[in-house]
């Protein structure tokens, strides 16, 4: 047993002594488990130390919040993302790759870790933001910046009634507060302490049309995934996905033009692929102006016991790329991609005792960063150059402005970077195709307006209205880069600007002019 009262000696000692490094802390635990006590953990010591601040009777710090931090990188890109799982329905694909379980959502195992958080609770969504948010708090992060993830598979398949309450009860959990409706949920969360400052869905392209995309602006949604997996007809095709190319490019475009951030599923290694062609794929999907995503999740397929694919493994009639071939694969991505494009993962969670053939290697990202390394070549994706732990002290960061066509209208992503393109914060400004294209958009609210679709302050997440000399957030990198988007579209000749504001950063951008106008913040220029 560990006693509250040692604890404070301990927290005291340690604060006198200054020396905040791990050496140090594991010296002060010694002492600590001397005499027959336990030796105590981070949460443990965390949870005293906040309360001793939250009392007054120490100051914070934050070199001991970050020594005391489990699993730093959790809050390392200036925000908590929290993923939680919709319960099962039907799907409406016929996939030959996805694997297949009983009351588990399509293609989710029921081992995997954000699955079995799901089940513990039921699938309900209150529960598992609120324990998501429980566990990242008790781990030393500031959760008051919330990234909601959905996951689940088909979400825009799901009944209307049922992505309205499971949303509103994500809310709820954040609020800490129950709500008559979602509208009144969102209003609350506005100003309360733990703020969902945007929200993820994923779907299927085929799932993506103008009403749809009207109804996600509703639930407060600001980034959509799309499984596209492949830009081949021949291979969709072939995998039985259930829709064509041209229904992935008309949904990057519809998402584009209403502000949304894009994310594609990306699926090397299927049936009907090759090596040369998925180099190809990804060359074309980053040069393509069809394309373009911002971010991309790369899934290499493998081959589950789950799965249709199994049968064709099992009859010779699919062989998965060997690990050489695919870390060689990966490489040559990496060694494209755009400085405008995040990496979210490389890889899927599921279990090895799953896979029937394909890779098992679990930490393919640091495989190839070690790689890489050794050729001495730096990966140019935005979460690669993330600033992280490093702040602004002794650093000389300049603006850089990139500028690329995409679905029929024109991308400005603006950055703050240093001298070694680590970056600070960025922000997307599209001039949408309905302005080149001279005709009404479908949503009234972005007639005529050039649209902020992200903007993002990295390095540790820092609570609300807090400020912090060693850390970057709050220091104006935001502001000064709105000052730029809005100077952009005056050039233009556009006199309106709207942002796809998250939720919880709408006070934000109310101190800076901006007003509701539907689902977006709006500012007349």
């Amino acid at each position: 047993m560990v006693k509250y009262n040692n604890l404070v000696k301990l927290i005291f000692d340690f604060l006198k002594k200054g020396q905040f490094d791990l050496n140090g802390l594991l010296a002060a635990k010694r002492t600590f488990a001397q005499n027959g006590r336990t030796f105590p953990k981070n949460s443990q010591i965390l949870s005293v130390y906040r309360k001793l601040v939250k009392e007054k009777k120490i100051s914070t710090s934050q070199e001991f919040e970050k020594l005391l931090r489990l699993k730093k990188v959790r809050s390392l890109s200036g925000v908590v993302p929290v993923a939680v799982l919709t319960k099962p329905f039907p799907c409406p694909g016929r996939c030959i790759y996805c694997p297949t379980q009983k009351n588990i959502p399509k293609s989710y195992l029921d081992d995997e870790p954000a699955v079995m958080r799901a089940t513990l609770a039921n699938f309900d969504p209150y529960l598992q933001v609120k324990r998501r948010l429980k566990q990242l708090y008790t781990t030393g992060h500031t959760v008051e910046k919330i990234e909601l993830i959905v996951m689940g598979g088909t979400f825009t398949a799901l009944p209307k009634t049922y992505q309205k309450q499971f949303i509103k009860r994500c809310f709820d959990a954040a609020n800490n507060k129950k709500s008559k409706n979602l509208k009144e949920a969102q209003k609350i969360n506005e100003t309360a302490q733990k703020r969902i400052i945007g929200i993820t869905l994923e779907t299927r392209p085929d799932g993506i049309n103008k009403k749809e995309i009207k109804h996600l602006r509703l639930l407060g949604t600001t980034r959509v995934e799309i499984g596209v997996q492949s830009i081949f007809d021949d291979v969709l095709k072939k995998v039985k996905r259930g829709h064509k190319t041209t229904v992935t490019i008309k949904a990057t475009k519809l998402l584009k033009d209403a502000g949304f951030k894009v994310c594609y599923h990306l699926m090397p290694n299927l049936p009907g692929s090759n090596l040369k062609k998925d180099r190809q794929m990804f060359k074309k999907i980053f040069n393509n102006s069809n394309f373009m995503p911002d971010m991309v999740k790369i899934y290499p397929c493998v081959v589950t016991f789950q799965a249709e694919l199994y049968n064709w493994y099992k009859t010779k009639k699919f062989k998965p790329y060997t690990d050489k071939q695919l870390i060689s694969l990966l490489l040559e991505i990496k060694k494209i991609i755009p400085p405008w494009v995040r990496i979210n993962r490389l890889g899927r969670d599921i279990p090895v005792g799953n896979i029937a053939a394909g890779t098992k290697i679990s930490n393919i990202r640091q495989v190839l960063a070690r790689e890489l390394k050794n050729q001495k070549i730096q990966c140019q994706c935005i979460r690669c150059r993330e600033i992280r732990e490093n702040n602004l002290n002794n650093q000389t960061i300049k603006f850089n402005q990139i500028n690329y066509p995409a679905s029929g209208g024109e991308e400005y992503f603006l950055q703050y970077i240093n001298k070694r393109n680590q970056l600070y914060a960025l922000l997307r400004l599209r001039i949408p195709s309905q302005i080149f294209s001279k005709t009404a958009h479908f949503i009234p609210e972005l007639e005529k307006a050039a649209i902020i679709r992200e903007l993002h302050t990295y390095g540790q997440a820092l609570a609300i209205n807090k400020t912090d000399e060693n850390l970057v957030q709050h220091k104006g990198l935001g502001k000064k880069l709105l000052k730029k988007a809005e100077e952009i579209t005056v050039e233009k000749g556009i006199k309106k600007i709207a942002v796809i504001s998250g939720i919880g950063v709408r006070p934000y951008y109310r101190k800076l002019g901006y007003y509701p106008g539907g689902s977006y913040m709006i500012k007349d220029l």
